[in-house]
């Protein structure tokens, strides 16, 4: 339950923040933007790892170090998304976000990418990602849905 919990926070948190990170870019450019950003985040971060956490800091001994690097792609998360949500609007970029999140989540669990331990895609999860991509489209497409299936039709002989 408290798992489900900080992943609707952290849903909120991502959202608000690349909605302002967008607003901020209006005026900003893309990456000074980014830049500020993620340097408000680590200066915010200091006071509470030090609060909170109980243990030193750049202490990753036993941790590949590849995994190091996540930071590059924070700074691809930021400029990426605030381009998305300027370019197409905060709902349907955020939408194709999570279809590529489900989809990148389901390959590491699939096939055990990264230490996790693997688990069987079943035909339940394909229908749920399936599920998802249909809705996004609706979502995006809406009136226009029986005028693209219409097309289809035509265009195939359907």
């Amino acid at each position: 339950m408290i798992g489900a919990l900080f992943s609707i926070i952290a849903g909120v948190c991502i959202s608000t923040q690349n909605v302002f990170n967008s607003r901020i870019s209006e005026k900003g450019g893309s990456w000074a933007t980014t830049t500020i950003v993620l340097g408000v985040g680590f200066v915010s971060s200091l006071p509470v790892f030090y609060l909170l956490d109980d243990t030193q800091l750049f202490v990753f001994s036993g941790v590949n170090p590849v995994y190091l690097f996540s930071g590059v792609f924070g700074v691809g998360i930021v400029f990426c998304l605030m381009r998305g949500i300027s370019l197409l609007g905060p709902a349907y970029a955020v939408s194709i976000v999570l279809i590529s999140q489900l989809t990148i989540a389901t390959v590491v669990n699939t096939y055990g990418l990264f230490g996790f331990p693997s688990q069987a895609f079943t035909v339940n999860k394909a229908v749920g990602l399936c599920i998802l991509i249909v809705g996004v489209l609706i979502f995006k497409l809406g009136g226009n849905m029986s005028r693209l299936l219409k097309q289809v039709s035509r265009d195939y002989h359907i």
